[in-house]
Parts: C-alpha cells; sequence; structure tokens
C-alpha cells in the first residue's frame, strides 16, 4: 500500500505541469501533500474557524449543517497548491490563513488519485510571536 501511494504521488507530482495548461504554471516544489481542510466558500472556512474549539470534525460538522449540505466543508489528506491568502482570522488563541487552494489529488481508500484540479478554500494555522 505504501508503494502504491509512493509510486501514485511520484506520479502526480511528475504531472502537475500538464494539469496547469492554462493557469500559472505550476512547479513541482509548489505542491503540497497532507490534511487540511477544505471548503467551497471563503464564508465558510470564517465560520469553521469561529466555530472551531479544538476538535476538527466537530467544526466541519457545524458547518455542513448550518450549510445544509454534507459536503460544503471536509477534511481530507490532499495534494494541493497554495493561491493568495484571502484573509485571517481568530478562534480563541489561535490564529487562521485563509487561503485558495488548488486540489490536484486525493488520498482515498484505494490510495491517492489525480483529480480534475479544483479550487477550494482552506485554513492554515499561523504560528504567532509576542512582541
Amino acid at each position: 500500500m505504501k508503494a502504491t501511494l509512493r509510486l501514485s504521488l511520484l506520479w502526480l507530482l511528475l504531472c502537475v505541469p500538464a494539469l496547469a495548461q492554462d493557469q500559472n504554471r505550476i512547479e513541482q516544489h509548489d505542491v503540497e501533500v497532507g490534511d487540511v481542510l477544505v471548503c467551497d466558500t471563503q464564508e465558510q472556512v470564517e465560520r469553521y474557524v469561529a466555530l472551531y474549539h479544538g476538535d476538527k470534525e466537530a467544526a466541519v460538522h457545524a458547518v455542513n449543517r448550518e450549510q445544509n449540505d454534507p459536503s460544503a466543508c471536509g477534511l481530507a489528506t490532499a495534494a494541493f497548491v497554495r493561491g493568495p491568502q484571502m484573509a485571517t482570522a481568530r478562534a480563541e488563541n489561535i490564529a487562521f490563513e485563509i487561503v485558495r487552494i488548488l486540489v490536484l489529488g486525493v488520498d482515498g481508500d484505494d490510495g491517492f488519485r489525480p483529480v480534475q484540479p479544483a479550487p477550494y478554500f482552506a485554513a492554515f494555522g499561523v504560528t504567532e510571536y509576542r512582541v
């Protein structure tokens, strides 16, 4: 399984420039792989941050319930490219960057697989320092 995941990820990384035909050129070093929040809109991510109290899944379920859409937001292991930062939001003592992302692949039951590149919004924790 790990070998299949690695081969799939390698294939994805080697083919990323071909996927970016009319968009700005995506370089291999721009692709990130990891667990990420994926929402359809910036407002949904902002609501997620407002509802976040340490439990990612509870916040996702709350947003989806409010939106009356079980797939408005989700958590996924994905290959993605970060786009522009859209906003910064705070939840208790944590700050988040709200960023537009382009999802290129997802990890599923059958391993990592490329998908039709699709734009979403995500939240990434920000490290803050006292000055």
